[in-house]
């Protein structure tokens, strides 16, 4: 598995998802619940229905959202980590993966993937709220 990563704040990534076989598969970005859910929210007001499964680690502190398989090459978000597949592309398992982590959005309620594009800029205007909404205490 290749990892791409980009400047701080730093994150765990949360494990990539078990591959039950067939199908396009997943990467996975991990970012700070903080944000995360914040990006959700954004993705889930949006004209189109754009969030695939999220998964939730209570533990670290992070919220992971599965990509199409391949995004990790391209991937370059401040303060997020992309889990990548090496092309064999991962799909989600309906099971929590580790104790203390579960599906914010499961698989099958969600779209297969969210689309990296759509996320990255959810993932910037969640930090531009975070920050102004820090700024104003």
């Amino acid at each position: 598995m290749k990892t791409s990563q980009s400047n701080e704040p730093r994150t765990s990534p949360l494990p990539a998802p078990p591959s039950p076989a067939g199908g396009p598969g997943c990467d996975l970005v991990t970012v700070p619940a903080r944000q995360g859910l914040e990006a959700v929210d954004i993705l889930r007001r949006g004209a189109v229905d754009a969030v695939g499964p999220v998964l939730h680690d209570d533990g670290c502190g992070t919220l992971g959202f599965l990509v199409p398989a391949g995004t990790a090459a391209r991937w370059d978000v401040p303060g997020s980590t992309c889990t990548g597949t090496d092309g064999r592309g991962l799909r989600p398992d309906p099971e929590p993966l580790v104790e203390g982590s579960g599906w914010l959005l499961p698989p099958g309620d969600a779209d297969l993937a969210t689309d990296p594009v759509v996320l990255r800029r959810a993932l910037g205007e969640a930090a531009r709220l975070i920050e102004a909404a820090d700024n104003r205490r």
